[in-house]
């Protein structure tokens, strides 16, 4: 397992120092989590980034990717009031890819707000937040890259598509979105994934326990039926498409193409569609940006088609790159995801906020 630079120790203060005056309460999280939530939220495809361990009794665990799962799920399980925020600071592990040498152990620091009040200004002062510890660091090469996973929703809204089929969209990735669009396999349908995806949820549920019971498999990571059907369902390929005309698909290509400074990319999404709904995402999007107060504008570019590794996120969606390091090696992080404490198993919580960042690849003199 590769290790990242050690972060000289008044780097690290520099960076901590956000966090500390962010008024959060310290947490601490299992370095081994249970691999079945990661499955069901983030997919097969992510399994083999994780370094798989197994529990005194057989249990398939993980060594824990990132802090926001562990976070929430500690928060829920101690009983706490639904509004906290939270503040991480510890080593996370990913198998690198191959020919990468990148570290596969390293530090993340990072804070997040559960169960606040969600708003632009809030979101505002997460980035804010993330982008003071990441310039901590010493990079001047920092450009913050602003998404947004629930913008696509609005947008299909706005062009009219039949909410079935806005949801699938919404939950493919951009890249599965285009070989939808084009009507090309991708990677992650074709098979048990495109059958199942044409049946009612709870029939399909069915019928794979059904093949469970011929076949004698036994599931893996504490999935159930349905579980796994919904995740099946999110991966089926062309199907995607379906119900999307011509004028349509072209519509929802060009928005996965926009990538500009952000008065640009606004101009050009407001270009595509019409619509109260559609008007008041991208308003929300100008509120977020004139109440940002740490983030020189000339350093942010908004991405319609962002799309961070963890598929909980449901909102707003950054990442912090620095030139010398590449869009692969992303400084800092997060986003909104309210819909993952219900997810867990929370009752009233509806919102949640977060940003972690990498020390060593925030000090100037680390590296990927």
């Amino acid at each position: 397992m590769r290790l990242e630079r050690t972060v000289p120790p008044a780097v690290l203060a520099a960076i901590r120092a956000p966090f500390a005056g962010a008024g959060g309460t310290a947490i601490e999280t299992p370095v081994a989590e249970p691999l079945g939530p990661w499955l069901d939220l983030a997919g097969e495809a992510l399994r083999e980034r994780l370094f798989l361990v197994q529990g005194p009794n057989g249990e398939d665990y993980c060594l824990r990717p990132e802090f926001t799962v562990g976070v929430t799920r500690a928060h829920l399980g101690a009983g706490a009031g639904d509004a906290a925020r939270l503040v991480y600071e510890g080593p996370a592990f990913r198998v690198a890819p191959d020919g990468s040498s990148r570290a596969e152990q390293f530090l993340q620091v990072g804070l997040e707000a559960i169960g606040e009040p969600a708003s632009p200004k809030a979101d505002a002062a997460i980035l804010d937040l993330a982008w003071r510890a990441a310039a901590a660091g010493g990079r001047d090469d920092l450009t913050l890259m602003l998404g947004d996973a629930g913008l696509i929703e609005s947008f299909l809204v706005a062009l009219g598509v039949a909410p079935a089929a806005a949801a699938r969209l919404k939950a493919a990735s951009p890249s599965r979105l285009h070989c939808a669009l084009e009507d090309r396999p991708s990677a992650g349908g074709g098979g048990l994934a495109d059958v199942l995806s044409d049946l009612p949820e709870d029939r399909a549920a069915r019928v794979l326990e059904e093949i469970w019971a011929l076949t004698g498999i036994e599931p893996v990571g504490g999935r159930g039926a349905r579980d796994i059907v919904h995740r099946l369902r999110t991966r089926a390929g062309p199907s995607l498409g379906v119900g999307l005309d011509a004028k349509r698909r072209q519509a929802v290509a060009a928005f996965l193409e926009i990538e500009d400074a952000p008065q640009a990319a606004f101009a050009a999404l407001r270009a595509l569609a019409s619509g109260k709904i559609w008007e008041l995402a991208l308003d929300a999007w100008e509120q977020r940006l004139a109440a940002l107060t740490a983030v020189p504008a000339d350093r942010i570019r908004f991405a319609a088609a962002l799309h961070r590794p963890f598929s909980y996120y449901d909102g707003l969606q950054f990442e912090i790159r620095s030139a010398a390091l590449g869009e692969v090696a992303t400084v800092a992080a997060g986003g909104r995801y309210d819909h993952l404490p219900q997810r867990l198993g929370a009752a009233g919580v509806a919102t949640a906020v977060g940003c972690m960042v990498r020390p060593g690849r925030a000090w100037s003199g680390g590296g990927p």
